[in-house]
């Protein structure tokens, strides 16, 4: 069963495997020690770990997630044995967002308590995985979908977990440009079982809200935290990817549907004016100018305010209320 047409959203999925290289490929490039930590040195070559680097303009321009997915890589590479890469680090392999977390260690998982110490840049848990919970993402073995969920929803600040759930949900039930309902419902089951067998269990309690307030229908992070922080202002829950009937017979969709208070809002994200992949070969003026033009258009045939917020509104639920005020927009 599928339902609701959705936008068609780019996720950018940069190709990290040929960029993390060993001191040993170095050296059969003719670097020598010297020229590696030299170039170490200028910044011009990072180091992820003992042995492994990667480009440094190259990481340079990735994502923060990205730059852990290349530490993950490293460190699989050096692994031995059966460990798992869990929590984080399973989360950067699924490509689903961290928002606003800084990782700095690699997370992996034993199935057994042999070699327990933990290098000063892994840490190692001691845990039972159930032969479902183990799969492989590129080339490497990590923690399920449905597990990597469960290990973060319930430790991470509560802005992130949203986001991380939104992520995953959307994974499981976007079908090209529809949502697929059962697949929502699956999900939603396998999650809520997870959390019927952990009773006691620390963090639950956030566990079993995010796992209710999760919905894929979200774009981005920032469309996550701020449906958060709607509700923490005391809007009813929002609609999410409202369609709205277009000039030319196709539909609009608006990020937030604040039906309580009778008007739309949009996290406008910075990624749609100054990402070229994004912007489909327009220029920033172009890209603005439609904007402009579909703004205007839902505006006069809903007759609803609009308002829209970048990711600095939404640090807080204040300052998210504070903007929603200059538009005239308070919670009932």
């Amino acid at each position: 069963m599928t339902d609701l047409l959705l936008p068609v959203s780019r996720r950018r999925d940069v190709q990290l495997e040929h960029l993390v290289r060993s001191r040993e490929n170095l050296i059969l490039d003719d670097w020598t020690d010297r020229e590696i930590a030299g170039a170490v040195a200028r910044g011009t070559l990072f180091r992820l770990r003992r042995g492994w680097y990667i480009d440094g303009a190259e990481r340079e321009a990735l994502w923060p997630e990205e730059r852990h997915r290349a530490h993950v890589i490293a460190v699989a590479r050096d692994s031995r044995g059966g460990a798992v890469m869990s929590h984080s680090s399973a989360a950067v392999l699924w490509r689903l967002p961290l928002y606003r977390i800084h990782c700095v260690r690699v997370h992996m998982t034993l199935l057994s308590a042999r070699r327990n110490s933990s290098a000063p840049d892994v840490k190692r848990h001691i845990g039972t995985l159930e032969e479902d919970d183990i799969v492989t993402i590129d080339g490497i073995r990590c923690a399920s979908l449905g597990r990597t969920v469960f290990d973060l929803i319930g430790t991470l600040p509560l802005e992130s977990a949203v986001a991380l759930a939104d992520a995953a949900e959307r994974q499981m039930a976007e079908r090209i440009r529809e949502w697929d309902l059962d697949a929502v419902e699956s999900w939603r089951r396998a999650l809520q079982a997870r959390l019927e067998a952990s009773s006691g269990m620390r963090g639950l309690r956030q566990m079993r809200w995010v796992a209710a307030f999760a919905d894929g229908r979200a774009q981005l992070p920032g469309e996550s935290v701020s449906r958060l922080q709607l509700v923490r202002l005391g809007f009813a829950v929002p609609k999410l990817q409202v369609p709205v009937a277009g000039p030319d017979g196709n539909s609009y969709f608006v990020d937030f549907g604040l039906d309580d208070v009778n008007c739309f809002g949009e996290f406008d994200g910075k990624d749609k004016y100054f990402d070229e992949a994004m912007r489909s070969g327009l220029t920033i003026e172009e890209v603005i100018f439609a904007e402009k033009r579909r703004e205007d258009w839902i505006r006069g045939s809903t007759h609803r305010r609009f308002a829209r917020w970048e990711s600095e509104h939404i640090l807080t639920s204040r300052a998210l209320g504070l903007r929603l005020e200059a538009f005239g927009i308070r919670a009932p």
